[in-house]
């Protein structure tokens, strides 16, 4: 599917869809608890339904009804040789964890963008536990011998890589039998994902001992206790319809937690910082937009935010500095390259350098994107497209559907100016 964007007036108020994060968090924790475990309001997306299916080929029971999950964990046996991730790397890196915990071999793989995505320093860890998972080259397809049992022990792994590797280690973690002493050999990115991590495995009943500027984590056996969950609203995806007002007009997207520990609520700081106006009540966050002014701003902890800010950038005066952007090189997409192309096509003056990227705002002209099937970028490139000279065409717009199915309805119905077109 193509989208074409034309140059837009937004006004309006949507909700933000469930988070992504949690829900996956939410789904391993549930399934690793012993009994009848509810997750209310789970976001229904490509990502997601990934690991509800991992689950229940560990015979994990999962049902699903409109607004919740009800899922039925404990004792964990592979009951299907293949486990499909899709092209979630959330569920790549967790159920290689939890398939460690299981009884029987299995083979995790994916669609072409996650066998790019690496696990190497992952599998290494988990082999120090005890498990055995093979991989070749540091990249999936990974190889499961799972034994029903992980023995724990002590583990060592980069911290610079991916904070996923360490959330996964500590979701199976207190199934190990001796429990796990984790520790990292170079500070770690994305902490306030693993910080995520420790929040709703302690609404499950597990603590997660850190220390040393979480550098090591400690983790006593233990076992996760049933419970339910409500999933609250993403910041990730709001922060797209919040970058769209701050850019186009006014928006309010409710249903958001403004004491949440998910990363991207630092959104809301970043859009003042450029000169939008927020506002921000209870579960309410109101922008309308001003005239932008350019940021520096490091992104290490918020990465998902890299491609929306790198859209609002381009029309900041002066030249913001986007700094962290490495590692989002093994995202979905190589998101510094796609944005980079989709940007300059715009006719965006964009540098890159190492880990930073420079973008002199100016007027953004419309043009054909391509968003390399990368959900964030796609949607990173409507917002850019809104205030754009000309009208620009979003291709594989479909590719949304991976974390926020109801993107092209929800900025339609904020006023947008949307063409759809199927087939291309």
């Amino acid at each position: 599917m193509r989208v074409t964007v034309g140059r837009s007036v937004l006004d309006g108020t949507v909700r933000a869809p469930p988070s992504k994060s949690v829900t996956h968090r939410a789904l391993v924790c549930s399934a690793l608890a012993y009994g009848e475990s509810t997750v209310l309001n789970p976001l229904e997306s490509d990502d997601t339904t990934a690991t509800v299916e991992a689950l229940k080929a560990l015979r994990v029971e999962v049902e699903e009804s409109p607004g919740l999950l009800r899922v039925r964990g404990g004792r964990l046996e592979v009951a299907v040789d293949v486990v499909d991730c899709r092209e979630s790397g959330t569920t790549m890196r967790f159920m290689t964890a939890v398939c460690t915990l299981a009884q029987g071999r299995c083979t995790l793989t994916g669609g072409r963008s996650l066998l790019r995505r690496p696990v190497g320093p992952l599998v290494r860890a988990l082999n120090m536990l005890g498990a055995s998972v093979t991989c070749r080259a540091g990249l999936p397809p990974v190889f499961v011998d799972g034994r029903g049992r992980l023995p724990g022990g002590s583990a060592r792994m980069p911290g610079d890589v991916s904070s996923q590797f360490v959330s996964a280690i500590l979701l199976s973690a207190p199934r190990a039998e001796e429990g796990v002493d984790l520790r990292l050999t170079t500070p770690l990115v994305s902490r306030p994902y693993v910080e995520l991590t420790m929040h709703v495995q302690r609404l499950f009943g597990v603590r997660v001992e850190a220390s040393g500027g979480f550098s090591r984590f400690l983790v006593e056996p233990q076992e996760y206790r049933p419970t339910t969950v409500r999933v609250e609203g993403d910041w990730s995806s709001a922060s797209m319809m919040l970058s769209a007002g701050a850019l186009a007009g006014r928006v309010i997207v409710e249903g958001l937690n403004p004491e949440s520990p998910q990363p991207d609520r630092r959104v809301v700081e970043i859009l003042r910082k450029m000169g939008a106006s927020v506002r921000v009540s209870g579960e309410r966050v109101v922008v309308e937009s001003g005239g932008l002014r350019a940021v520096d701003v490091d992104l290490s902890d918020c990465p998902d935010l890299f491609p929306v800010l790198a859209a609002l950038c381009s029309y900041a005066e002066g030249v913001s500095v986007l700094r962290g952007v490495s590692r989002l090189r093994f995202k979905e997409s190589d998101r510094v390259r796609a944005m980079e192309r989709a940007l300059r096509a715009m006719g965006v003056d964009v540098s890159v350098f190492g880990d930073v990227m420079r973008i002199r705002g100016g007027r953004p002209r419309g043009a054909v994107l391509d968003p390399m099937g990368d959900h964030r970028v796609a949607m990173a490139l409507a917002v850019a497209s809104l205030k754009a000279d000309g009208v620009s065409t979003i291709l594989d717009a479909e590719c949304v559907s991976k974390s926020y199915p109801n993107f092209w309805r929800d900025l339609k119905n904020l006023g947008a100016r949307l063409e759809f077109h199927v087939g291309g």
